[in-house]
């Protein structure tokens, strides 16, 4: 069973679709759109455990442009395509 979180993210302005296309490449994520309101882009990601899950996320926070994330973790989520 996976571990998932959503992560928020707040960017430099102007930055959230190069960090959103820069998240999206990062093994771990499923997803990561740039989107309107208080966050600049809105990921999903996965991690088989939870020190997994948080190197995915410390992954995240080393992106250029980031100032700031706030992470999510969906609780008894199970996960049925495999973790990349």
């Amino acid at each position: 069973m996976a571990i998932e979180a959503f992560v928020l993210v707040q960017t430099e302005v102007g930055k959230a679709a190069l960090v959103a296309g820069s998240i999206a490449a990062l093994s771990g994520v499923r997803s990561a759109e740039d989107v309107v309101g208080p966050y600049d882009v809105i990921a999903r990601v996965a991690g088989a455990s939870d020190d997994e899950l948080g190197e995915v996320i410390h992954a995240i926070q080393q992106v250029g442009g980031i100032t700031r994330t706030l992470t999510c973790q969906i609780p008894n989520h199970r996960v049925s395509a495999p973790i990349e």
